[in-house]
């Protein structure tokens, strides 16, 4: 069964995705910020990740950057809304040149969720 890591401070996006990918026969893993994240994903890496760019702890850019350095091939997904004086695409802009392979702006739906697991998959 294909496993998705989704790193998300706000638990409602977190239940939003893991209902969204669930329902499709995915198995979910979640993670609260990028420092637990990255602890999950070498426990037991997945097939690809869903990380928001702004969290505490340790951010999904740092995320990417980390996990990207030991694992050159993991398959990262960037979500971001914007926030701290950034907007969404400069956030989204920056996670891309660090590694992320597709972008996710939120609010999303779950069309576009699903149409980014199964390219990136």
């Amino acid at each position: 069964m294909t496993r998705i890591l989704v790193v998300d401070d706000d638990i409602s996006i977190r239940i939003l995705l893991r209902e969204f990918l669930e329902k499709e026969g995915y198995r979910v893993d979640e993670a609260v910020d990028g420092r637990q994240g990255v602890l999950r994903y070498r426990e037991n890496p997945a097939d690809m990740i869903i990380t928001d760019i702004l969290m505490p702890e340790k951010d999904g850019v740092e995320l990417i950057m980390e996990l990207r350095e030991i694992y050159p091939d993991v398959r990262i997904v960037a979500m971001s809304a914007g926030g701290r004086g950034l907007d969404a695409q400069f956030s989204l802009r920056i996670a891309k040149d660090f590694g992320a392979i597709q972008q996710l702006e939120k609010p999303f739906t779950r069309k576009r969720v699903l149409e980014i697991v199964r390219r990136v998959l």
